[in-house]
């Protein structure tokens, strides 16, 4: 197990910390991270040494470096939007932009990209090319597919990528990894149903988008419990149900927001094809119209083989067997690193928060102890593929 570098990037946290509570405090959405994305790059042009071009794919930003004659090239990647929750934490750096806040970590994966940027550029201890992917929208599945349809590995060329996630209920500093299927595929969908409004005295006069929602829902349920086998895997998740504000009335208009995951294909063709028909059945049956918004689709994240065990292994030689873990269970969420992993081989980690809420709950925090871990794995990944 290697200490000295981990040490040498741990005497910078304080500089760590307080670039991801600037992030904190002024979280931006998929798409519109303009602020955020200004201050990478002066983050950057502070350390020195990198070649910037920002604006690649929207907001994204891409720093290189190449030392030395060798050829060889390696991509980091580091997401950094935020999400439309509002946060119910009493952290002095808490959010101050209503409804917004970071409540996934991105602003803990930048910084710690950025910490190994600051060690990398000191130290130059690599022969070859590193390349940093600072990605914007990655909770809307539009920052990676925005970056590569910009030219991202035409113009940035790297011989393969590599991403990682913070994961509350993992252990706090432990590395996970697993090859092959590692995360679903998503389609985030909207449903907008709308019936007729009316006073809630004279339900009879109106057509209620609520009721029929409702059984929407609980109809929605049984697509997986029904149709799947209990050996797939797939999720139907309706996590937003909107309609009226009074309650001596029929509202006009619900709406339901979706996430939908899986793993296979054939069963997410399956899947999609069901909330088409129970949708349209329901609506149909309690007299409403509907209009069904289909999002941009996610991928299967898939974890190439030798890049996966590559990765472990330098992992074990960093922060020492015990500490990293090569069977980690395959994860219903989503991650558009997945499309980088379609172009390039290579592999998407996690590494442990402890015991905290879940990512996207409203009381989830980054345990700031990972910054140092997170800038040294970056760093042995470098030193070790660019020897």
């Amino acid at each position: 197990m290697s200490t000295a570098v981990l040490e040498k990037i741990k005497s910078g946290k304080d500089t760590l910390t307080s670039w991801m509570n600037h992030m904190h405090k002024t979280p931006e959405l998929a798409m519109k991270e303009t602020g955020t994305a200004k201050f990478i790059a002066e983050r950057l042009r502070e350390i020195g040494g990198w070649e910037i071009v920002e604006g690649v794919g929207k907001t994204g930003i891409v720093a290189s470096m190449k030392v030395g004659d060798s050829e060889k090239s390696i991509g980091l990647r580091a997401d950094f939007d935020a999400l439309p929750i509002e946060e119910d934490n009493n952290l002095p750096y808490k959010s101050t932009v209503p409804g917004n806040a970071h409540l996934c970590g991105h602003d803990g994966h930048t910084t710690m990209l950025l910490g190994a940027a600051k060690y990398l550029a000191e130290t130059k201890n690599f022969n070859g090319t590193v390349r940093l992917f600072f990605q914007p929208g990655e909770e809307t599945m539009e920052g990676a597919p925005a970056m590569i349809a910009d030219g991202l590995f035409e113009r940035f060329p790297v011989d393969s990528v590599f991403g990682m996630h913070n994961m509350p209920g993992l252990e706090l500093g432990k590395f996970y990894f697993n090859s092959g299927k590692f995360m679903a595929a998503v389609d985030n969908w909207e449903i907008e149903i709308t019936g007729k409004g009316s006073h809630g005295s004279m339900p009879e006069l109106g057509i209620d988008p609520i009721v029929c929602g409702s059984a929407l829902v609980m109809a929605l349920q049984t697509i997986v419990s029904r149709n799947l086998s209990p050996w797939h895997s797939s999720v139907v998740n309706v996590g937003a149900f909107q309609s009226g504000i009074a309650g001596n009335a029929v509202p006009q208009k619900a709406i339901l927001r979706l996430s939908i995951r899986n793993m296979d294909p054939d069963d997410r063709t399956m899947v999609l094809d069901k909330v088409r028909k129970i949708t349209k059945a329901q609506a149909e049956t309690f007299n409403c119209q509907v209009e069904i918004r289909e999002g941009i689709p996610g991928t299967v994240l898939v974890n190439a083989d030798e890049e996966t065990h590559w990765a472990a292994n330098v992992a074990k030689e960093t922060f020492g067997e015990e500490n990293v873990f090569t069977d980690a269970h395959p994860y219903m969420g989503s991650e558009d690193f997945a499309f980088m992993l379609e172009k390039k081989k290579g592999n998407y980690c996690m590494v442990g928060n402890g015991d905290t809420f879940m990512v996207h709950h409203p009381q989830y925090v980054f345990n700031q102890e990972l910054l140092p871990v997170g800038a040294r794995y970056w760093v042995a990944l470098v030193e070790n593929y660019l020897k």
